[in-house]
């Protein structure tokens, strides 16, 4: 999941940098990416949660 964050980060610093140098399209499309990449990695993290609490159970 690691990994996951990073390209989430990665995706985001390229989306700023794209921004601040006018390549609007660019910097939307990375900056959806960084999102959706964030969000799934939430979502890992909330399965794995609930997945290590039921075998605790």
């Amino acid at each position: 999941m690691g990994n996951l964050l990073h390209y989430a980060v990665v995706f985001l610093i390229v989306a700023l940098v794209a921004a601040f140098l006018g390549f609007g399209g660019v910097a939307g499309t990375a900056m959806e990416g960084a999102r959706i990449l964030f969000w799934v990695a939430i979502v890992l993290f909330v399965i794995a949660l609930v997945g290590g609490w039921i075998r605790r159970a």
